[in-house]
């Protein structure tokens, strides 16, 4: 984070998770902050671009200004996502626990700050193998693990991920 509104618009990000056990997970989202977000499966081009509007609601929000942070991060994709699974859950706006919940999906809801050097290591391992895919075919490792696959989740687009998940999850 280069100026004082990239700064300002990590903030508003984190705050858009709920964390439920009152630790701190500064760390752990400046990772997440400052890992792109990568697409390689056809239309998850579209979750990229769900991350990267935020950014022009945060500046309409704030009444202006400029972030230069590139491509979409992963913190970034983190946040829409879980605006996407509250919507089509419930229609209700509990992104923030949403946001929780696939924190813990992927097993960094273990990482609470400080992070040590092994810690911190193991934390760019669990956000390279999202990013790259590198997770189980069910999905475990991923956003949206999921009980019953009915396909490789490593090949399949993320919005069908997760409306498997969100069917799996509500009885939908």
């Amino acid at each position: 984070m280069t100026t004082t509104v990239d700064y300002e618009y990590y903030t508003w990000l984190t705050k858009k998770i709920n964390i439920p056990n009152g630790k701190t997970y500064l760390e752990l989202f400046e990772r997440l902050h400052n890992a792109e977000f990568v697409w390689t499966i056809p239309n998850d081009d579209n979750r990229v671009q769900d991350g990267l509007d935020l950014r022009g609601e945060f500046l309409e929000i704030r009444g202006g200004g400029e972030l230069d942070l590139g491509g979409a991060t992963c913190l970034e994709v983190l946040v829409a996502l879980s605006r996407r699974v509250s919507f089509i859950a419930s229609g209700n706006g509990h992104s923030h626990q949403w946001a929780w919940t696939l924190l813990k999906n992927l097993g960094l809801h273990r990482f609470s700050d400080p992070l040590t050097p092994g810690k911190a290591k193991y934390v760019d391992k669990i956000i390279h193998d999202l990013v790259w895919r590198d997770y189980h075919a069910d999905g475990r490792g991923g956003f949206f693990p999921l009980q019953n696959p009915d396909s490789d989740q490593r090949k399949i687009e993320i919005w069908y991920q997760l409306n498997a998940y969100v069917s799996e999850m509500t009885d939908l």
